[in-house]
């Protein structure tokens, strides 16, 4: 059998010569060499997410990821194809949960509440709100509160790879781009969107020091609810009750700047 000369090519040259010509054969070779990162993406998205969720379908949402990865992916940028392939892949997985809407309607609504009063509060205070403040907000126990948080955070899909911005179809930001590779910012990119990027990333620096280190931890260093758990002396269930309270933080944060930027 003859040898594939696609197998005596560097990754790169692959990438240009893909980006040039887009060869099926090329794209083939790299959905062979990525699938197992769609698994390992699945597995961690799996992790945090009830039993009634198939790892076998999580996968499959996956899929479509790895794929719009290939399809839009620039090796001329100064971005990891991996790194890049990763925030695809969960948003993908991500998205396609939300249209199932498979989260109760009861809890959509007590997520919004919660959302609005952090909002609200934040914007008064000038820093981040205490679990009591917010729950006074709401008019409930912190007990009450903190009960409600840990039921959301185990059915709730929230995600960092929420699109918060979008300037048109190719130019969208989400608050996870700025965890996964704050550095690898776009000189060609508009200053609109590099100041988008910028409160970002300040949104971020100023979340409590628990909740920013679960995101990073999670977005960037690519551990796992349980071994976050490991790490901050907490239970899963913990983490995963920080990892909702920061998203919810994060969007009621950048809710206030967006106003005063944009």
């Amino acid at each position: 059998m003859a040898e594939n000369p696609l197998q005596r090519m560097s990754e790169d040259e692959l990438w240009s010569r893909y980006k040039d010509k887009r060869e099926p054969a090329v794209r083939d070779a790299f959905i062979r060499q990525y699938s197992p990162l769609v698994k390992y993406v699945a597995g961690k998205v799996a992790a945090s997410m009830p039993n009634t969720v198939e790892f076998d379908d999580l996968v499959g949402y996956g899929v479509f990821g790895l794929l719009d990865a290939i399809e839009k992916f620039d090796p001329d940028k100064n971005v990891k194809f991996k790194t890049y392939a990763v925030t695809r892949i969960r948003g993908a997985i991500f998205d396609e949960l939300r249209s199932t809407d498979w989260v109760p309607r009861s809890v959509r609504q007590k997520t919004k509440e919660i959302e609005e009063a952090v909002v609200s509060l934040e914007a008064k205070l000038g820093r981040p709100a205490s679990d009591q403040e917010i729950a006074s907000s709401l008019g409930v126990s912190e007990d009450e509160f903190l009960k409600t948080m840990l039921k959301i955070s185990s059915t709730s899909v929230l995600s960092l790879n929420d699109v918060w911005y979008s300037g048109d179809e190719t130019d969208k930001i989400s608050i996870g781009e700025s965890i996964e590779s704050p550095s690898s910012m776009n000189p060609d990119a508009t200053v609109e969107r590099e100041e988008v990027k910028r409160v970002i990333v300040q949104a971020i620096n100023e979340l409590p020091e628990k909740e920013k280190k679960v995101l990073v931890l999670y977005y960037y260093e690519d551990l796992t609810l349980k071994e976050i758990g490991q790490v901050l002396e907490v239970t899963e269930s913990r983490v995963s009750q920080l990892h909702t309270k920061a998203i919810l933080r994060l969007r009621a944060k950048l809710t206030n700047l967006r106003k005063g930027i944009l």
